[in-house]
């Protein structure tokens, strides 16, 4: 057995299996693991669905995209998640391991975008970052400051902002953000730490040497308590942000969308995060949302088809749609077209 693959004890207890449901015979919830992003859009998609009376309202568990792949590419079949949210594509690696288990049809869904934020509590200043600050503050190892261009990485010495870069406030550098199994650190990381480490033309040049060694060197988060690992509970940063006005949190834009009354972001580079920047690619941080579909469930599990027609419906995520007005940024409303026609006719990825 593969060492990804989980035990079934565990699998029930994460996608809310129990003995006595599969004892009853087969599943009729539908089951989704995943993103801590893409959480709040999948629950209330099927809120929607369970309360139109013909369906159990879905399990939608918030795993973070890397555990939730885990999961849901352990196999077939009522004993395992029929969807996975994801705040990022899916790896060639995540594929090969799906297709390993037998989890060969996968339907692509993107359902819009979302922005990443750096944010504190807002009755604090808000701060301009750029990515390069981002990245000499958080990254484990940086570009010795006195020899920038020698080649040489040494331990992070930073212990404030402004000694990162002089107009930062001076204070303690203190983040909070994702574990390794989240989609938003795998997002931050290419998107913000790659980014700052680019500004060091030999850093650069080390992606065509050797990709792996580059992304150690430019990805590698601090361990030192500078950035801190909060979980999968996004929910929760916000609430350590509103007893921590010199620390920062990292999360989705619609997290910040929700709690606009106790937090605010960062500006990145001048832009700020809002629905209009995240959708043109402006805001320098801002990334696709998705969820696959384990098409060999469709017909084992009822509601499947009805949860797809229901999540790309207008009413869902249209430009007035109810997973707008959670914090979701639409996709332009042709290419939505396309992507629930797509989806409804569950036509597999292509890679």
């Amino acid at each position: 057995m593969k060492s990804h693959t989980y035990s079934l004890v565990a699998l029930l207890a994460l996608t809310g299996l129990s003995d006595a449901a599969l004892a009853a015979g087969p599943r009729q919830q539908i089951s989704v693991v995943g993103s801590s992003t893409v959480f709040p859009f999948a629950s209330s998609v099927a809120e929607h669905l369970g309360k139109s009376g013909k369906f159990k309202t879905p399990t939608v568990e918030s795993t973070g995209t890397g555990g939730g792949f885990k999961i849901f590419c352990g196999g077939t079949g009522v004993n395992y998640p029929d969807i996975a949210n994801a705040s990022r594509k899916i790896k060639p690696s995540e594929v090969k391991d799906c297709a390993s288990s037998g989890v060969k049809d996968l339907v692509e869904v993107k359902i819009g975008y979302d922005g990443i934020v750096v944010a504190q509590a807002n009755q604090v200043k808000p701060v301009e970052f750029s990515r390069k600050d981002l990245y000499l503050g958080l990254a484990k190892q940086i570009p010795d400051p006195d020899c920038q261009e020698c080649g040489k990485l040494i331990d992070n010495p930073y212990t404030t902002w402004d000694q990162v870069n002089s107009s930062l406030p001076n204070a303690r550098i203190e983040v909070m953000g994702p574990p390794t199994s989240s989609g938003t650190r795998d997002a931050f990381a290419e998107l913000v730490m790659e980014a700052g480490c680019n500004e060091y033309d030999w850093l650069k040049d080390w992606k065509k040497k050797n990709e792996a060694e580059y992304k150690r060197m430019c990805q590698t988060m601090r361990e030192d308590g500078a950035y801190v690992e909060a979980g999968e509970n996004d929910n929760l940063i916000v609430q350590k942000l509103k007893t921590k006005p010199g620390a920062f949190g990292i999360f989705g834009y619609s997290f910040l969308d929700a709690n606009r009354d106790v937090i605010t972001a960062s500006t990145i580079e001048r832009h700020e995060a809002n629905p209009d920047t995240i959708a043109d690619g402006s805001y320098p941080i801002s990334r696709p949302l998705f969820f696959y579909v384990k098409k060999e469930n469709v017909g084992t599990v009822p509601g499947l088809n009805e949860y797809i027609q229901e999540f790309t419906s207008e009413k869902a995520w249209g430009d007035e749609g109810y997973l707008v007005e959670k914090g979701l940024v639409p996709l332009p409303e042709r290419q939505r077209k396309q992507v629930a026609d797509s989806a409804r006719k569950l036509e597999l990825m292509k890679m």
